[in-house]
């Protein structure tokens, strides 16, 4: 497993981060199981862990914990706020009141006494950044994080961000993890050069573009691979009758014969092709068993050759979303009313 340093921390983590969204509720239900999957990860040469405060409702990082006990020191640990943890209006977003109890919610589940990248989840139209900043830059002078970043911003508030820290004296955020995958490219264009623009570690999620990357989808296999949690979940992310969906279909068709021809899988070939780009620091592989964690860990070696590349670009041009929801966010300015009708 390859290491890069992450931004201008001089943190080192491995290429691929053990994502821990599906550790609990949401996805592999039982801990010892989900327990082992972080230990085989770390077995592996994984010494990022990526998790979350909202998921599971914190059952995430409660079993992240128990996973790290006697190996705190060897691991690099994240975590994120902002979403809501309970019902209470004053329970999430980037104020300075919920950052400071989040943080020892997180430390708390997680069983340590400081998390090494503390994430801001997503933007916060209602809060100044200068507020999220001078919070979180406290923290770190208090040794309760070591570094903080963004996740989801677009270039705009990157840039916001990392100039306020500037004049107002604050640390900066050293890192953004946006959601990146073959068919969810948009990034490309903006984010991707102004992280670094301004030297900061970027963490990608989403590889398998919530599934269509899996290596079921596509050719003889047609369109419905999905496990019916997931088309409870979200109903509409497989019906190839909707035009965006459609066109995933008819690109990963495609890209399935490329993986073939270059004598890898699909995934392998879909974080492959996200570690390439010279931005990436590690990419966030969110397993939910460990028969998929190995089907990951086994291309942590697969590096595509430029004619491979030339060919995915074909398929899906630079700079392209080839349907936008796979990033599963939109900004707050096109989402709630109350910011664009008077």
């Amino acid at each position: 497993m390859q290491r890069r340093i992450l931004g201008g921390t001089g943190i080192s983590v491995s290429e691929f981060t053990l994502g821990a969204m599906m550790l609990g509720a949401w996805g592999n239900q039982d801990h010892d199981d989900s327990i082992r999957m972080v230990h085989t990860a770390l077995d592996a040469g994984v010494n990022f862990i990526d998790t979350a405060d909202m998921y599971s409702e914190g059952e995430s990082e409660e079993i992240v914990g128990r996973a790290l006990k006697g190996r705190r020191d060897d691991v690099v640990l994240a975590t994120k706020f902002h979403n809501p943890m309970g019902p209470d209006a004053n329970h999430r977003g980037n104020s300075r009141r919920w950052i400071v109890r989040a943080v020892e919610d997180s430390l708390r589940r997680l069983g340590t006494e400081w998390i090494d990248l503390y994430q801001v989840h997503r933007p916060d139209p209602d809060i100044d950044i200068e507020e999220t900043l001078s919070a979180l830059s406290d923290l770190v002078r208090s040794g309760k994080i070591r570094a903080f970043g963004t996740s989801a911003f677009p270039a705009t508030e990157i840039v916001e961000a990392q100039w306020t820290a500037e004049r107002r004296g604050h640390l900066r955020p050293r890192s953004e993890q946006p959601p990146y995958s073959i068919l969810a490219r948009g990034i490309e264009a903006e984010v991707l050069p102004t992280a670094q623009r301004y030297g900061m570690g970027v963490l990608t999620w989403s590889p398998l573009s919530a599934g269509w990357l899996s290596g079921k989808y596509g050719g003889d296999r047609g369109a419905d691979p999905a496990t019916a949690h997931r088309n409870a979940f979200l109903p509409d992310m497989f019906d190839v009758t909707l035009p965006g969906n459609a066109a995933k279909l008819a690109a990963v068709t495609e890209l399935t014969k490329v993986a073939a021809e270059a004598g890898v899988t699909l995934p392998q070939l879909a974080t492959a092709f996200v570690r390439r780009h010279p931005a990436v620091t590690s990419v966030i592989i969110g397993p939910r068993t460990r028969e998929q964690l190995a089907g990951l860990l086994e291309g942590a070696d697969v590096w595509l050759d430029d004619d491979v590349m030339d060919r995915i670009d074909a398929i899906v041009p630079p700079g392209t979303d080839v349907n936008r929801d796979t990033t599963f966010y939109s900004p707050p300015a096109l989402t709630e009313r109350r910011l664009r009708r008077r």
